[in-house]
């Protein structure tokens, strides 16, 4: 409360916010903090101090909270605002906050009070700005008549927590600023209905008529070149973002060519491999981007940094197996990366495609 009554000489008393009930209980959030970012933070404004000659009003004194902004603000919010400590945590940050009086006519008092403040989400570490919100009020009042000073300024304040309150329940839902939590959904894309395009089968290895292209190049007996892409999309709903991601190991079918001199179980083997390493370097992928692995800030970044890491994977995994089998003519070379590829694909649930344990 503020001090009334008083000869024009007093000093105000500081301002005490009044508490009360407010007419609605948050159902998404709780003010965790209030951070005073005003220029200036230690006044609240200036105030007339009460006079009994109008046409010879007192200069305008300063005044501030009791206790400060942050205590008195912190204080009213605990008193008058029903917190729920399990909502998510909102920080409100002062910008400004000020009253500001002049002497006005036939002894009365115009008054002017401003207030500007942010919300924001205290989430996996990071302050994720929500809303700004602004607004003002004027108010004349008699020489004496304090009190509708601290009932302006609590009216204000009531009201930034009011529009607060009606943005989360119509946020809540479906703005991701506001996620609680993310799911993913991982599928693989097993239909082969392309004319163009050959995708992974765990179920259907390589056959000779899977090779649609012309001759190889550089007279190898075969060739073929498996990639990895991937298609993601988001939506939200009740709080959770739920991630699709449509995973596609695939080989065009017109880079995909045989030597007719070469219709044989060891070169269709060893195709067969280029292609087991781009099912393994996925499947290392799909692991990468599991829920517990990503943030609600970044999860689109980290998911397409993942899948770099997987292309430049499958990068070093191609050049090393075809030095290592010097293109599937080292039967000692091909052994072993038929042994290391059926390991790991079994090791990530996939059954090895080829069906050849450790062959030529």
């Amino acid at each position: 409360m503020i001090a009334a009554g008083k000869p024009s000489s007093a000093t105000i008393a500081p301002i005490q916010l009044r508490a009360e009930k407010l007419p609605f209980i948050p159902n998404e959030f709780h003010i965790a903090e209030v951070v005073d970012e005003r220029v200036s933070q230690k006044t609240i404004g200036t105030l007339v101090p009460p006079f009994t000659t109008p046409a010879l009003p007192p200069a305008a004194q300063t005044v501030d909270f009791q206790g400060g902004a942050v205590l008195a603000i912190t204080t009213y919010l605990q008193q008058s605002l029903a917190q729920n400590a399990s909502l998510r945590p909102i920080t409100l940050k002062i910008k400004e906050y000020q009253v500001t009086e002049t002497p006005g006519d036939k002894g009365k008092v115009n008054g002017q009070v401003a207030i500007s403040v942010a919300f924001e989400l205290r989430r996996e570490g990071k302050q994720i700005h929500l809303l700004d919100y602004k607004s003002g009020a004027r108010y004349i009042r008699s020489s004496h008549q304090l009190t509708v000073v601290e009932s302006t300024l609590r009216k204000l304040l009531n009201g930034s927590l009011e529009y607060l309150h009606l943005w989360m329940e119509r946020e809540a839902a479906g703005n991701e600023k506001l996620a609680k939590g993310l799911q993913v959904h991982i599928t693989d894309h097993l239909e082969n209905t392309e004319p163009d395009t050959l995708f992974y089968d765990p179920n259907q290895p390589l056959n000779f008529s899977d090779f649609k292209g012309r001759r190889p190049p550089n007279n190898f007996a075969a060739s073929i070149f498996p990639g990895l892409s991937y298609e993601s999309t988001a939506t939200m709903d009740k709080g959770i973002i739920h991630i699709k991601i449509h995973v596609k190991v695939y080989a065009l079918r017109e880079l995909t060519q045989i030597q007719d001199n070469a219709r044989d179980a060891r070169t269709l083997n060893h195709e067969q491999r280029h292609f087991d390493i781009v099912k393994v370097a996925a499947e290392r992928f799909k692991q990468r981007i599991q829920p517990q692995k990503l943030t609600i800030e970044d999860y689109d970044s980290m998911i397409q940094y993942e899948y770099l890491k997987a292309l430049w994977e499958i990068g070093d995994e191609q050049k090393k197996y075809d030095a290592d089998t010097s293109h599937g003519i080292s039967s000692a070379g091909q052994a072993k990366w038929n042994a290391y590829l059926d390991e790991e694909l079994k090791k990530l649930g996939v059954y090895p495609s080829s069906g050849l344990t450790s062959s030529n």
